[in-house]
């Protein structure tokens, strides 16, 4: 049984309560019972994880190599635009694949969204696709292709 772990990071545990507009109207406990059935559904094993804390996310994704995790789904939140100790922690796991996600489109909100750090040590990208975009990345894994 595959073995995926679901990275949030910062305000993701804010979704139904941070820019409506944006990110929508569900919570974050919505999102994770989402990819928790999805899951069940699938069969495989998921692990949902978020941090507002930069140190945290690193940790995890640490845990994730030497634990034997078959795939990474990430969201960085904000640190996707800056973060290199994120992207690095990324880049040393591999052969681990790993898919970045975004709620909304960042490629057409403000300009400093339209970079990320992250993204080219992914294998995947899945952005604007809302909280559906979580189970698009995971299909990505499961089925080893990628959308670049």
């Amino acid at each position: 049984m595959k073995k995926i772990l679901v990275i949030n990071g910062p305000n993701l545990n804010f979704l139904g309560i941070r820019e409506k507009a944006i990110y929508g109207n569900e919570d974050y406990n919505y999102l994770v019972d989402m990819i928790e059935k999805y899951a069940k559904e699938k069969n495989f094993e998921v692990e949902c994880f978020q941090s507002n804390h930069e140190g945290g996310i690193i940790d995890k994704i640490q845990e994730a190599y030497l634990n034997g995790t078959d795939g990474i789904v990430i969201n960085p939140g904000a640190y996707t635009h800056y973060s290199y100790a994120i992207r690095d922690a990324l880049a040393s796991v591999n052969p681990c694949p790993k898919v970045e996600i975004h709620i909304s489109d960042v490629n057409s909100r403000e300009e400093f969204r339209h970079i990320s750090v992250t993204e080219p040590v992914c294998e995947g990208q899945v952005v604007g696709k809302g909280l559906k975009g979580y189970l698009l990345a995971i299909d990505m894994i499961l089925e080893n292709k990628y959308d670049k």
